[in-house]
Parts: structure tokens; sequence; C-alpha cells
């Protein structure tokens, strides 16, 4: 079963790629459903499709907006360019974009997005009349829900779910309300998250008068949907014949990225997890908390909310190592608030967790000796890492 993830940019494609990632999907400045995630140039695309075939990896881009009329033209310039560089497969939404493509009889393969919502198998054969390879099923699906329609599509179309991330407080992400509040339309790769806003409550009689309505110490998040951590299901929806387990992140830190990549790799590798290290583990990085979602079909409070799952983390990304090396010494790039002498958690491509120590007093690359080193991009360990290397400061 393939572990797709996402990068936002160049950079978080290798790091998807050095963290076990079997294909990475990501969007260019035009055509996708995440305008703020950095999104890649051309140029940055051609990049990165060599780096993945390089590696013997897949990469699937992103055309999954809804567009209007006037912009199919640009549309399909886009996949055509793409398209000749190489991109294996092209994300798409729109029955016009689908259509569209097919008749320019492209190289890339069609897989159909969460955007189109998913739920029956009828569909799903319906995509592939169609003529796409892969549909992405939608989150609202029970487990027994997704069996029966992989008993009834029994491979004539491969099949994807999602199975770690942010999910929308809307049907699988079609949803108004940033348009409404914000003015920034959501099923146009704009949207602000006005459902993640902290919210107060005010009586009609009453104008300004906001009485809060407490959750937490931290106040009311109303729409606030918990992110999906789904690894109890990874065996069953292998066994079930998924094609695809697909992680939510285009947005999200190259931290985010190497932890979650690297969780779901040794899983399929065969690696074992009781659910309490399970949690643990993906704790390390930050979030709202974790839910099985829509998996054990409805959702009742006990389902909806893992006892250990943690809303924040007090883990901190400090550094990762580069593929430098001065005088034998690893070379890291500090991302964070560092200081001679500390311990900290190293997170290996491999997925192992050991330690490193930083110097007394730390070293850096232009010879200069200093005791606090967050105002300098690079720092010299005596520790050998191999490149790529997370390091955390853990509480």
């Amino acid at each position: 079963m393939e572990l797709l993830a996402p990068a936002g940019t160049l950079e978080k494609l290798k790091w998807a790629v050095r963290y076990g990632a079997d294909a990475v999907y990501f969007g260019t400045e035009f055509g996708s459903l995440r305008s703020f995630a950095g999104n890649f140039s051309i140029d940055d695309a051609k990049a990165g499709l060599d780096f993945l075939h390089k590696h013997n990896k897949k990469g699937y881009i992103t055309l999954n907006i809804y567009p209007y009329s006037d912009e199919f033209e640009k549309l399909i310039e886009t996949a055509k360019t793409l398209d000749e560089m190489g991109a294996d497969a092209f994300i798409v939404s729109d029955l016009g974009v689908l259509e569209q493509l097919k008749q320019l009889d492209l190289k890339a393969v069609m897989h159909i997005s969460t955007q189109a919502n998913t739920t029956n198998y009828q569909s799903v054969l319906a995509y592939k009349n169609l003529g796409a390879k892969r549909v992405n099923l939608a989150r609202e699906l029970s487990l027994e829900k997704i069996k029966d329609i992989q008993q009834n599509v029994k491979g004539r179309i491969e099949t994807e779910v999602f199975i770690h991330g942010a999910v929308c407080f809307s049907y699988s992400g079609r949803c108004a309300i940033s348009d409404y509040l914000s003015g920034y339309k959501a099923n146009r790769g704009e949207c602000k998250h006005p459902c993640r806003w902290k919210y107060a409550l005010v009586e009609e009689t009453r104008p300004n008068e906001y009485m809060p309505v407490f959750e937490d110490d931290r106040g009311l998040y109303l729409f606030n949907s918990k992110e999906l951590a789904l690894f109890e299901f990874v065996p069953e929806l292998k066994a079930a014949g998924i094609t695809s387990i697909k992680i939510e992140g285009r947005m999200k830190s190259i931290h985010y990225i190497a932890s979650v990549v690297s969780f779901y790799r040794q899983i399929l590798d065969g690696k074992q997890f009781t659910k309490e290290k399970a949690l643990e583990l993906l704790g390390r990085v930050s979030n709202r908390g974790y839910s099985q979602g829509f998996m054990k079909g409805s959702i009742t409070p006990d389902d909806y909310s893992l006892d250990e799952s943690l809303s924040t983390s007090d883990t901190v990304f400090v550094a990762n190592v580069t593929e430098e090396k001065i005088k034998g010494k690893s070379v890291l790039e500090i991302r964070n608030k560092i200081h001679a002498g500390d311990t900290l958690e190293a997170l290996s491509p491999d997925g192992c967790i050991g330690t490193a120590t930083m110097p007394d007093p730390l070293e850096l690359t232009n010879g200069q000796a200093v005791d606090f080193a967050n105002n300098s991009q690079f720092v010299l360990l005596d520790t050998p890492l191999e490149p790529y290397t997370i390091l955390r400061r853990t509480a």
C-alpha cells in the first residue's frame, strides 16, 4: 500500500521522500486548493519531479479547484507543461476538468480529489468510466462502508483514503464559511479557516455584550475539528485493498512531515505500536487533538476523542542536519532557539529516535565560539548524524 505525503514547497517534498513517502502530492501556483501553502513554481515542479523520479517515487499534482469557464485555457496549458515534465498524475475535482484533460491524451493519469465527495461505489465506477485511475474516498465514510466499496469495485480502479491530518468542519472540504466571513473562497484554495477561530456568544437584544462559553481554559472553538489519526486502521484498510493512504498537510512544517511520514512508514513496514506509544510519538507534533473521525461509524463523544491525544505539543523543532560536512563534523541548520550543552532528541529518516548533545561552547561555521546560537544559521556538531535528521527539544 502506497504512502502518499504532502509537500507545500520543494524543500518539504525532499523531506517527505527522505522520511519514507512512496509518492508526494503538491500544487503549483495555479489550480491548487492550497493557495497559501507556498506552492511550486514551474521550475520547482520540474526539480521536484526530477528528484522524485531519481528516487523511484511518484509526483501527483493538484489541479483540484473548481474553475470558472475563462480559466480552463490556463488550466489546460498548465497541465500540458507539467505533463511534459513527467507528472505521474493530476488530482482533479471538477468533471469538466477531468473531461478536458482526458481529451489531451496526457501521459499522466487522473486521480479524483477528496473535494468530489465520493461516498459510494457507483460514483467510483462512474469516474473509472470517465477515465480516472484513482478515487480518493470521502472522509465521512466508515470502515465498513469503505469495505463495501472495495468489494464492489473489485480492483477495477485504485482507491485512496486520508489516514492522518487536519479535516474540514464541512463535508469533505466543501465549505462557504470563509467566503461569507472573510471574502476568501474555500473552494478556490483561499480558506482562512474561520471554523478554527475563537468564538463568544451575543444575545440579540444585547449587542456588543460578548458572553464567553468555555470549552477549555483557552475559550470556545466551536467548529474546530480534531485531526485524524487512523493508525489503528491501517491493517484493515490494507486488507480491504486500498491502494494508498494519504497524509494531509501541504501547509504544515518539515517537522510535521518528517515525524508523521516516518511514523506511518514504520507501520507499513510492519512495526507495531501500542495506541499509547503511537499517540506519544504523534504528540511531539503540534496538533488540535486526535480523532478517529467517522471510521468507526457514527460519532459519539467516546469515539471522537482519543483520550491520550494532545491539543498542544511540548516538543520544539530546533535544527536539522544538512548534507554538508566540515572537518568531519555534522552541520546543523538552526530553526529555533538552541543553547550550548543542550541534549536534543534526534529523529533520523529511518524513524529511529536518539539523542545529540550540543557542544559547549557552540562552534559556528565561521569559527567563532558562542554560548547562544539562535541568531546563527549553521552550527557544527561533533556527533555524526545522518543528513536530514530532525533535532528537537522536548519538555
